[in-house]
């Protein structure tokens, strides 16, 4: 399951060489040019990211497909502001997830390239226990796959900057 998921203002040229992101000899990215501002969403209950490999033999083309399924449990003045930036940008995504054991946690970046969309809805239910706060649902279209982000630099202030939202 998903720990939490960072949002960033959409960064042109990570990928393209220009040194804006460094990458270890796995293509796991090690550090960043500049400090880059993560907005860290803690998550809770169902959230999902899924990427699937579409290929194309007629066109000779293969893009992965990313989305993320993802509920805020909370509804106020302030993260209604931050939704709607949400759906007029075009962020990149990181995920926070579980390990395969357990134990630790790993980090994917979605929307290198050309960044994600959001689409926020607001629920509200209808008994007292229902759900109420933020559906968000991110997808991205990318020539590969999403890259694994080393840990140690989310947070550390020289690569990143976190702001945690609700």
């Amino acid at each position: 399951g998903l720990v939490a998921v960072y949002f960033i203002n959409y960064t042109a040229g990570l990928l393209s060489g220009t040194g804006a992101a460094t990458f270890g000899t796995d293509d796991e990215i090690t550090a960043f040019a500049a400090p880059l501002t993560l907005y860290k969403y803690d998550l809770r209950g169902t959230n999902s990211f899924d990427e699937t490999n579409e290929n194309s033999r007629e066109n000779g083309t293969s893009v992965f497909s990313q989305v993320g399924t993802i509920q805020l449990k909370k509804q106020d003045a302030a993260t209604r502001k931050e939704m709607k930036l949400l759906g007029y940008g075009r962020p990149q995504v990181i995920v926070e997830s579980y390990s395969a054991d357990g134990t630790s946690t790993k980090f994917q970046l979605a929307g290198i390239e050309n960044g994600c969309e959001v689409a926020a809805s607001s629920a509200s239910g209808t008994a007292m226990a229902d759900f109420t706060g933020y559906n968000l649902v991110f997808t991205g279209t990318e020539r590969e796959a999403s890259y694994f982000v080393d840990s140690t630099i989310i947070g550390d202030t020289t690569n990143t900057v976190v702001v945690v939202g609700v």
